[in-house]
């Protein structure tokens, strides 16, 4: 019944309608939450495989060693730039949309890359494929962060925490698995079932927001138009650098160079623009930009754990990577147990974070500096203690980081922060390679020159086979251990920055 209106009253506006209270807390959003980190770490796995078994895609399909190269840099390329930019299409387009569309994608160029006619058509399945798996992480940490309880808010951050520690580690695993057993197109298709499942729990779990089209209006052009050339710019430069002699190549100067230049004009962009991508005023927080700087170190650390013991063993003893498996499962493993533990421990009110971040690069750093007494005769068994060492220092050394970014953020920065963190989460990880390959190649050339000088004028009749075969393990052993030290030095100067930049947080549940 239409309301009648007095003579000389004027009608008002019907009030807007009250917000909807927040979604409770139970099996469903548990659901959805757990659906979303299964989908991160199958996306994961599936780029971790892809290039720990790229040998035998290769032999597979016919493809040279340079162009394969492309594969992984186009790959992460598309990976990193996706992190950037999803945050603010999931506020738009919902949480629920975006997810489960980036797993629908991901999982179906999955399935099309074992039957790609040819490189071409292989590169942009991946490309799509990594700008699909990149979108996924973001929205695992903005899902932590908007429907987790105050008292297990850090327990969810913990499963973000897989993504870089339980994740990596066990990429070589399966490669070995599905490569000799099953064969190469599972590098592809393994993720189908996990894909699969994720779906599910993601559309089942995760509340559906509005449409927020209205934003639309509002986009950020001219920030799309700097930001995803200059990324995707850097990514390639830094993962193609190596390979091209770095600045000797045309092609690697403007890459790196026109991606700098254009990665200042975004954030000039960003810093005044109304709705943006990134909001650099957040790096006004101490503890943000204390964790933003550490996780780059902290990255790259974790990510030449991995890679200096498996490229030893494969070098020096011939091992395949199903020989190498143990050492990355004695890490990836007890991962599930370590995590939940490291975050119940920062979870207590008397606990410092900052110190617990401290002791976890104290315990990576010594895992280092016993790897660097390696030498040719060490096998797989010799790097068991090391990788005993990292099963809390890994945990210890990515929650903190994850707490003091997060703690006292207003509920509308949560995508700002985690575009923040998974861009330069996707980006360390890529620095980390380059930066690693042009150290191996150095310390390769140092060592051979110094071994050779050494050697002199044999004798005639010496076995120079044998000798080549020893110089070459002694030259990847010395490589090695200089990357150990290296690293170390890393975590060290890491924890130098604690007592002077961040500031002391509570547990969520204490505030």
């Amino acid at each position: 019944m239409s309301a009648v209106l007095l003579p000389g009253a004027v009608p008002t506006a019907p009030p807007p309608p009250a917000p909807p209270a927040p979604p409770v807390f139970g099996l469903r959003l548990a659901t959805g939450l757990a659906g979303v980190l299964l989908a991160v770490l199958v996306s994961g796995l599936n780029e971790n495989i892809t290039k720990v078994a790229l040998a035998d895609i290769r032999g597979a399909m016919g493809i040279a060693r340079d162009d394969a190269s492309w594969l992984v840099a186009l790959y992460a390329a598309a990976s990193v730039s996706a992190m950037a930019f999803a945050p603010w299409c999931s506020v738009t387009f919902s949480l629920r949309r975006l997810t489960a569309a980036a797993i629908l994608v991901c999982m179906a160029a999955g399935v099309l890359c074992p039957f790609a006619p040819n490189l071409s058509v292989l590169m942009f399945l991946r490309v799509v494929q990594g700008a699909a798996g990149g979108a996924l992480p973001p929205m695992l940490m903005t899902v932590a962060l908007r429907f987790l309880p105050p008292n297990i808010k850090l327990y969810g951050l913990g499963g973000y925490a897989l993504s870089a520690t339980f994740g990596p580690s066990l990429g070589t695993p399966l490669a070995a698995f599905w490569t000799e057993y099953l064969g190469w197109q599972w590098a592809f298709w393994q993720i189908v079932p996990g894909s699969i499942v994720a779906l599910l729990m993601v559309s089942w779990g995760l509340p559906q927001d509005p449409l927020r089209l209205e934003r639309l209006r509002q986009f950020d052009w001219r920030g799309l138009l700097l930001g995803l050339p200059a990324i995707s710019m850097l990514v390639v430069g830094l993962l193609q650098g190596e390979r091209l002699a770095w600045f000797a190549s045309p092609l690697i100067c403007v890459l790196l160079g026109g991606g700098l230049l254009l990665l200042v004009l975004f954030f000039i962009n960003e810093w005044s623009h109304p709705l943006p991508f990134f909001k650099l005023q957040l790096l006004s927080r101490r503890n943000l930009s204390h964790a933003l700087l550490t996780l780059g170190g902290v990255l790259f650390v974790l990510l030449a754990v991995i890679l200096i013991p498996s490229s030893y063993l494969a070098q020096v003893h011939a091992y395949r990577p199903l020989q190498t498996a143990p050492v990355m499962l004695m890490v990836a493993l007890p991962q599930l147990i370590a995590l939940p533990l490291v975050a119940a421990l920062c979870n207590i009110r008397a606990v410092d974070c900052r110190w617990v971040l401290a002791i976890g690069l104290a315990l990576l750093a010594l895992s280092c500096v016993l790897g660097a007494r390696m030498s040719p005769d060490w096998i797989r068994t010799h790097f068991y203690l090391l990788q005993a060492v990292q099963i809390f220092a890994q945990p210890m050394a990515v929650i903190p980081l994850l707490l003091l970014a997060t703690t006292g953020l207003a509920p509308q920065d949560g995508p700002f922060a985690s575009a923040w963190f998974n861009t330069i989460k996707g980006m360390s990880a890529v620095v980390a390679t380059g930066v690693l390959d042009a150290l191996i190649t150095r310390r390769n050339h140092f060592h051979s020159t110094v071994l050779s000088e050494r050697l002199g004028n044999l004798p005639a009749g010496v076995d120079m086979a044998g000798i080549a075969q020893r110089m070459h393990a002694q030259v990847v052993t010395l490589t090695s251990s200089d990357l150990y030290l290296i690293v170390a030095a890393i975590a060290l100067a890491m924890i130098l920055i604690i007592p002077i930049l961040p500031t002391r947080v509570y547990p969520p549940r204490a505030a």
